[in-house]
């Protein structure tokens, strides 16, 4: 009988293969980093901390998930290449150990205006499977239930080749979409008020038109109405013949030629529905949006009573309801009904769809509905309706990078996303998190903290390691990591109020209160509650509110602070005056630009399939101006030298002295009371975090006139050490007169209000109405809804009701 030799136990040297378990950094110069170096630990949690503009996003985001898509994107031929963007490699010596990276970030989805939560999922193709295999009666393919696919048919003669005969035969074709013809698969219909769109008493020559951007010189334009031969473009419009009208209004599209070039005539009412009416309203220009909004009324379609979907896609009906009737139910619910569905012959397609279902109930966007328009998601709405693909995904070794997934939750559901950001890692992912809130920092195996400041003062690794480490280190976020706001020994009085009366919009159901002025109104409550229902869909026109909402800001590279604000105006003014030039001169995107770059500070090469290439230009070395420009001073700078300033020594020098400038002044004061007082005046808008451009919103609007301020999350991409310096802002605001309400999730907040509004009790058809109002120190002793229980907890313990000032 034989036996098996032993083993002896001896220590294996690793395999090869298992070494590669770090992602190495080394010099990383993106945007403000300094040389940065570091390894990251794969398949763990690593949670990027620090001051807002610290450097986070330049080294998760720029640097790491940037050159594995570039990598990746250069494995596909040269011809795909050619299709895809262009990706330029990061500013860094050495990025090695790289997986493929999967980036959620708060980017908003779609600028489409017929992108919706069910298109940008995977929802409602697998709805229209499901109705066009078991749906009654049965209408046609998946692409009948689709309100992307019209309905066509036409017939005519064909030629094909018979036995070497030539045969005409006629053919006919027929496709059934599921588009709404009245409104083409929009869900609204909009009526045009042709008085916004030209002076009816001018001539075209006269400049009638005064629809933005319209120019008399222009092709596109003006040229083409006043040189087409339709009209008379000397008689005014009001003049018109019934055949000009027409043709000025509604012809159809027409070729004609303008000083020997071919060009396009249509009326100017399907022109307008192009060039403006086909875009999502939310990614307009604010002016343009403005135009809109004066010049178009939009109503829900008759036809198909908002839907999107013809009559034949709606007949079609599964235990009762009809495909529009599922899209239109809370997601929660939906799943629910599909639950219920028992069809072997679609048992494959109805577990996919069940799956995916939960995962929006799940990762807590339940009270969704699938015919939500995906622009009106909020920033974290949408990062995690993104989410919903990963969450079931086979794939392991994949680097998934969030951008503070926490944004727009309560407290109640940060847990929740906790245990899912957990769960990708279990998965033998690496994920990694740029983060502000303690109770995500509190679950990372592996923390690196920048700063020290923010801006040039950042860009330094200032603490790697764990949690408890963090704590001790003595940097900026081990300081303020277990703050806690105190509920406030007094509150304010209310010196009046505004009266919301059977608010109904979204899910409110008929909410009656009282909103107080002259105090800090904290309005809570968990996400898909009703808040942003209430405040800005339900507040009455009259009130005067001045609203900072969670819109991104537009703006190409050459936008900046100074141009975004205003601030650029009394500056350019100021030089003018004092060196008796023309104010143009002073502007990069006008007179003053320099020739060779054109005010952008940079030449482009184009490198074909591969990433343009930005060099300094060598004339202006990247300051922008001409030469000639630069020869003019005030106070002793140039406008080069004031655009680098940062906003606390332009602070200075515009505050005294010959530079003294009261309406610059004014406006850099707001800017650093906002806590950006480290920005430079010049530096781009795509540079700036998502913390630095709210707050940069929050200045502009504090010149607004109004005594009303309703914040939406200001809180977003705040420091714990930066909280302190909003509540004060809150309050130096309440203090001067006005009246300050904030959506909000942040406890601190909550603590430092004078009065809460506190809506739920859940999400969707579960929330939208009024469970709590009081002080904090009420709703902290009473412990009645999920707000007062978190917030208990982050006080510490109940207090008793706080006196109201006298």
């Amino acid at each position: 009988m034989s036996t098996a030799p032993k083993k002896t136990t001896r220590t294996a040297a690793p395999h090869a293969a298992d070494t590669h378990d770090m992602i190495r950094v080394h010099g990383a110069r993106v945007n403000n980093l300094k040389d940065v170096s570091i390894e990251l630990p794969k398949r763990r949690l690593t949670v990027f901390t620090g001051v807002s503009g610290s450097g986070k996003s330049s080294l998760v985001f720029d640097t790491v998930a940037a050159e594995s898509q570039r990598l990746i994107n250069e494995t596909y031929s040269t011809f795909v290449q050619g299709f895809m963007p262009s990706l330029a490699r990061p500013e860094v010596d050495v990025l090695d150990g790289l997986t493929t990276a999967i980036i959620v970030d708060q980017q908003r989805m779609g600028g489409d205006i017929r992108s919706t939560v069910g298109t940008a999922t995977d929802a409602n193709a697998m709805l229209r499977i499901l109705f066009s295999r078991i749906g009654t009666p049965h209408i046609g393919s998946p692409q009948a239930f689709s309100f992307n696919v019209a309905s066509i048919s036409g017939a005519g003669a064909v030629t094909l080749t018979k036995g070497g005969q030539k045969v005409k035969e006629r053919r006919e074709f027929s496709i059934t979409g599921g588009m709404c013809p009245r409104c083409e698969g929009k869900g609204k219909v909009n009526d045009i008020d042709l008085t916004q769109l030209y002076d009816d008493s001018k001539s075209i020559a006269e400049g009638a038109f005064t629809i933005p951007g319209w120019k008399s010189d222009s092709h596109w334009t003006v040229r083409i109405y006043a040189e087409s031969g339709f009209v008379d473009p000397h008689k005014p419009i009001r003049k018109y013949t019934k055949k000009e009208l027409q043709d000025f209004l509604y012809k159809d599209a027409t070729r004609i030629k303008i000083d020997g070039g071919n060009f396009t005539y249509e009326g100017l009412i399907p022109k307008i529905q192009k060039s403006f009416l086909a875009k999502d309203r939310e990614s307009m220009q604010p002016h343009i949006r403005a135009f809109v909004d004066r010049a178009v009324t939009f109503t829900t379609c008759p036809e198909c009573a908002g839907s999107r979907l013809s009559e034949a896609a709606r007949s079609s009906r599964i235990q009762g309801v009809n495909i529009a009737e599922a899209c239109a139910m809370q997601i929660s619910d939906l799943a629910e009904w599909v639950g219920k569905l028992d069809e072997p012959s679609v048992a494959p397609l109805l577990a996919k769809l069940r799956a995916n279902l939960d995962a929006f109930a799940e990762i807590g966007l339940g009270y969704l509905s699938l015919d939500r328009p995906s622009a009106t998601l909020s920033g974290g709405e949408a990062q995690r309706v993104k989410m919903i693909r990963h969450l079931g995904s086979s794939l392991t070794d994949v680097t998934y990078v969030f951008d503070e997934p926490t944004i727009g939750l309560h407290p109640h559901d940060i847990q929740r996303m906790n245990e899912l950001l957990l769960r990708l890692r279990d998965k033998g992912n690496t994920v990694l998190v740029v983060e502000h809130k303690p109770e995500t920092i509190a679950i990372a195996e592996h923390v690196v903290d920048l700063g020290p400041g923010a801006g040039a003062a950042g860009g330094t690794i200032c603490y790697e390691g764990t949690v408890e480490g963090l704590r001790a280190s003595g940097t900026v976020t081990g300081r303020h990591l277990d703050d806690r706001a105190q509920l406030k020994d007094t509150v304010r009085a209310a010196t009046g109020k505004l009266e919301i009366r059977g608010a109904n919009k979204h899910n409110l159901q008929d909410v009656d209160v009282d909103v107080p002025l002259g105090v800090l109104c904290v309005v809570t409550g968990v996400a898909g509650s009703g808040k942003s229902s209430l405040l800005h869909g339900s507040l009455p026109a009259e009130a005067g509110v001045v609203a900072v909402d969670q819109a991104p800001i537009r703006g190409s590279r050459r936008s900046n602070p100074a141009t975004y604000t205003g601030l650029l105006e009394p500056i350019r003014k100021a030089f003018a005056k004092a060196n008796g030039v023309k104010p143009a001169l002073f502007s990069a995107n006008s007179e003053g630009a320099c020739p060779t770059c054109n005010g952008a500070g940079v030449t482009y090469t184009d490198l074909g399939i591969m990433a343009s290439i930005a060099t300094t230009c060598e004339l202006c070395e990247g300051k922008r101006f001409d030469a000639v420009v630069l020869d003019y001073h005030l106070g002793g700078r140039d406008i080069s030298e004031v655009l680098a300033m940062p906003v606390t020594e332009a602070l200075e020098f515009f505050g005294s002295g010959e530079a003294h400038t009261p309406a610059a002044h004014a406006i850099l004061a707001r800017l650093a009371e906002v806590g950006l007082g480290y920005l430079t005046l010049g530096q781009p808008l795509t540079t700036l975090s998502g913390g630095e451009r709210q707050r940069l919103k929050l200045a502009t609007h504090m010149a607004d006139k109004g005594g009303v301020y309703i914040l939406d999350e200001p809180t977003t991409g705040l420091h714990l050490a930066d909280v302190a310096q909003l509540l004060a802002l809150l309050d130096r605001l309440v203090d001067s007169g006005k009246s300050v309400i904030v959506i909000e999730h942040h406890q601190a907040v909550m603590a430092h209000a004078d009065w809460i509004i506190d809506l739920g009790p859940g999400a969707g058809h579960d929330g939208g109405r009024i469970v709590f109002e009081g002080t904090p120190a009420e709703l902290v002793a009473a412990r009645t809804t999920l707000t007062g229980e978190h917030l208990a907890e982050y006080v510490g313990s109940p207090a008793k009701p706080a006196r109201k000032r006298r």
